[in-house]
């Protein structure tokens, strides 16, 4: 894990329930547990603030790091598309995107694309990016301020079942993304055991809680969260989604145990830290 997802992923899952801030010196506590040394945490803290993710103030001799509303933003979204999924039946309609970028901003394109997967659309054709949810609008708001991005959006309809199976089959790596699902099973379903047990307390604890964070936060870039009825037999993703969630649980105590302990922080609850 790099250190500068750690930072994101300590703000994100616990640091946020405290008030969204650390001293400069829990962080480095922290990271300790990582094994990522003190000069690497304030080269990374000191980018974070400059790229407008972290502001900072000072507390005596201290430094304090504070999340920004940017921030916020970001691990608001990210929380949603990890620990949710769609619920009730799909109603049969496809969310077409259709993009326009000229030549010349090649960034920007891949940018679009890049959020047009983060937003669970899938490539039917290069310039073509179909979803069965509608999140049109999110990625109209996306990319507001962006005059070279032309885009349009369509609702449709395919011929049948068989054609939906074919466009999702088209459009996204379903085999691909099966077998990583069933290589994270793999992984951590033989130690729910442990982890029901408390066998895992303190560090170990807060080290295992994030690397399942790490090792799943991926597959929302990967899953368009597809109705069951676009989805090849015997799918590994829900089920990998219920382990990661029980795993999740399982080791919240002992890990929010573990950063309370490094940083004499008292957790809010989650409705309070917004």
């Amino acid at each position: 894990m790099k250190a500068r997802s750690l930072i994101f992923d300590l703000f994100g899952d616990y640091l946020r329930y405290r008030g969204g801030e650390a001293r400069l010196r829990s962080l480095v506590s922290l990271m300790h547990c990582f094994d990522v040394p003190e000069p690497t945490v304030r080269v990374v803290v000191t980018r974070l603030r400059k790229e407008g993710w972290l502001a900072s103030r000072r507390d005596g001799r201290e430094t304090v790091y504070l999340l920004t509303d940017a921030a916020w933003g970001l691990l608001d979204e990210g929380r949603e598309r990890i620990f949710h999924r769609a619920q009730g039946p799909w109603d049969g309609l496809w969310h077409m995107v259709i993009y326009s970028v000229p030549e010349a901003e090649r960034g920007l394109r891949e940018q679009l694309r890049k959020k047009l997967a983060w937003f669970g659309f899938g490539p039917l054709s290069s310039a073509v990016w179909v979803s069965p949810h509608d999140r049109t609008g999110l990625v109209r708001a996306a990319f507001a301020d962006e005059p070279a991005v032309q885009l349009d959006v369509f609702r449709s309809r395919s011929a049948g079942v068989a054609s939906d199976r074919d466009i999702a089959a088209r459009s996204w790596d379903l085999e691909g993304l099966d077998r990583a699902y069933a290589e994270l099973l793999e992984t951590y379903r033989p130690r729910l055991a442990a982890y029901r047990s408390g066998a895992l307390q303190g560090t170990d604890a807060l080290v295992e809680r994030m690397n399942l964070v790490h090792d799943y936060r991926r597959f929302p870039f990967r899953d368009p969260d597809l109705p069951p009825e676009l989805l090849p037999e015997g799918w590994s993703g829900r089920l990998a989604h219920e382990v990661f969630l029980e795993a999740h649980g399982l080791l919240r105590g002992p890990a929010e145990a573990c950063v309370d302990a490094l940083t004499g922080a008292v957790a809010l609850p989650a409705e309070e830290a917004g």
